[in-house]
């Protein structure tokens, strides 16, 4: 299996965009606010990352995130 970093390579730009703010802890609400789209559009974005990354819900898709290396724990 791959590791959660080569499994990115699979997500489009807005994906991983998305995941971003997902493992930042913003709702879909939210993230559609920042990134100018639906709500709905934010949900469809996050059910296919989960299921390109193998993901049974948004905690394992933060776990991803951070084990990737998109994401690092803030420092402040």
């Amino acid at each position: 299996p791959a590791g959660p970093a080569a499994r990115l390579d699979a997500l489009t730009v807005r994906e991983r965009e998305v995941l971003v703010h997902v493992a930042g802890g913003l709702s879909n609400d939210e993230i559609g606010e920042r990134l100018a789209v639906s709500p709905l559009t934010v949900k469809t974005h996050v059910n296919r990352t989960m299921a390109k990354l193998g993901a049974r819900d948004r905690a394992q898709l933060v776990v991803a995130a951070y084990e990737s290396g998109l994401v690092r724990p803030r420092t402040d």
